[in-house]
């Protein structure tokens, strides 16, 4: 179970995986789980999460992957807005960026 996140904390710790994305004029911390992790594989129709990953470093991921990848990153996070529907401030290039950066920061091994 996540824990709830109505947008308080506006800071994220990188070292747990976590991004702040401002959606519906708030501040609200994605953080992407092993569970999230696994449905992105089949949601997404990459055969692994390095093909995902592959495809954000080539600048050739899509829209639904930028979608699948903040949904995973709001139940994570016990985030209760719907990246869908939400207003992303900075649109879909801070929507993309927050995406990327959920992803990498998923794989920090340090």
């Amino acid at each position: 179970m996540g824990r709830a996140n109505h947008g308080a904390n506006p800071w994220a710790n990188p070292w747990a995986g976590e991004v702040v994305l401002t959606m519906d004029g708030r501040p609200r911390t994605l953080r992407l789980t092993l569970g999230a992790l696994a449905g992105l594989e089949a949601e997404l129709g990459a055969g692994s999460l390095a093909a995902l990953v592959e495809r954000f470093e080539g600048r050739d991921f899509s829209t639904r992957d930028v979608l699948a990848l903040l949904r995973a990153g709001a139940r994570g996070g016990g985030v209760d807005v719907d990246p869908a529907n939400a207003a992303i401030e900075g649109g879909p290039v801070a929507a993309a960026k927050a995406a990327a950066e959920l992803l990498a920061r998923s794989f920090v091994l340090e």
